[in-house]
């Protein structure tokens, strides 16, 4: 493998890592810190791309002059319509399930089936192709022979300020600090007059808003379907618990490290073997460390 070939491959790695971190870091927030398991955090980000798509579409129609617009556009109403339908689903449905994790797991893959239909109605079963904005067109050549797409390195960095964001929120703001007061002891946070039920209602929702985020910065590197979020949901899954699943830190590390794998292995052998060997070492690493390879170490 020459050196133009393993930095090419670094950045293919590169630009999955950003779609699993920003999927993985709403999951973080709905599995790791409220114990939820949504099967429907891949549909969300489907919806989020959904979102951007359609914003395309208004653009075109209404303001074909503005079109440079409609991606960052597209961004902020994937979030906002992710973070709604994520603040309804936890309000009528989730908030009767909390500490029955089967119930959860079976009531969210209902919803994954059917958002699917939604999007196989409202958009037809093909996949759909958001354009590419004129300013994210071109590349920047890094060295000689190794081009960089620019929408590549625009969603790497759309990524790192997420999750800047997403730290600054948990630890620098007081919502973050109910948040995690909530989640570490409910009934002292409630009696310490927290409202826990919209402290639920609002984690769980930008949990979805960030699975939007996710979906929309997608459309980027690939087209949407109806099913494209359960090609992403185990992976995400897999990112949260190997990182350590109350580790924001472990999930940073996390998907840096398993979208490096793949993209390494799927170079060397073939698609599902590199699937398959990526779960071994994720099963070896988790039999010898089951909280996570990068989990924090606290007191029970």
């Amino acid at each position: 493998m020459t050196f133009e070939t393993f930095l090419l491959q670094a950045f293919n790695g590169l630009s999955l890592f950003t779609v699993l971190l920003l999927m993985a870091l709403g999951l973080a927030i709905v599995f790791g810190l409220m114990g939820v398991i949504n099967m429907a955090h891949g549909e969300l980000m489907a919806m989020g791309a959904y979102a951007t798509y359609a914003t395309a579409g208004v653009f075109a129609r209404l303001l074909p002059g503005a079109m440079g617009l409609f991606f960052v556009v597209g961004i902020v109403a994937a979030f906002i319509v992710t973070f709604a339908f994520g603040w309804l689903m936890e309000r009528g449905m989730i908030r009767f399930l909390y500490r029955r994790p089967l119930d959860t797991l079976l009531a969210t893959w209902g919803v994954s089936l059917i958002l699917q239909q939604v999007f196989r109605h409202a958009f037809g079963p093909k996949d759909v192709t958001v354009p590419t904005v004129s300013w994210l067109q071109g590349a920047v050549e890094a060295l000689p022979g190794v081009s960089l797409p620019l929408s590549r390195l625009f969603i790497v960095l759309l990524a790192l300020l997420v999750t800047a964001g997403v730290y600054r929120l948990l630890f620098g703001t007081r919502f973050g600090l109910r948040l995690r007061a909530v989640m570490q002891n409910r009934a002292m946070a409630g009696a310490a007059g927290i409202d826990t039920e919209r402290v639920d209602a609002l984690t769980f929702a930008l949990g979805c808003g960030l699975a939007g985020i996710a979906g929309s910065s997608f459309t980027m590197l690939a087209s949407t379907g109806p099913v494209t979020g359960q090609q992403y949901v185990v992976d995400t899954f897999v990112v949260v618990v190997f990182g350590g699943v109350e580790s924001l830190l472990g999930t940073v590390l996390s998907s840096f490290l398993i979208a490096q794998m793949q993209s390494t292995f799927e170079f060397l052998m073939s698609g599902s073997m590199a699937k398959a060997t990526i779960m071994l070492l994720v099963i070896v690493v988790l039999y010898f460390r089951p909280n996570g390879l990068f989990a924090a170490k606290v007191r029970r």
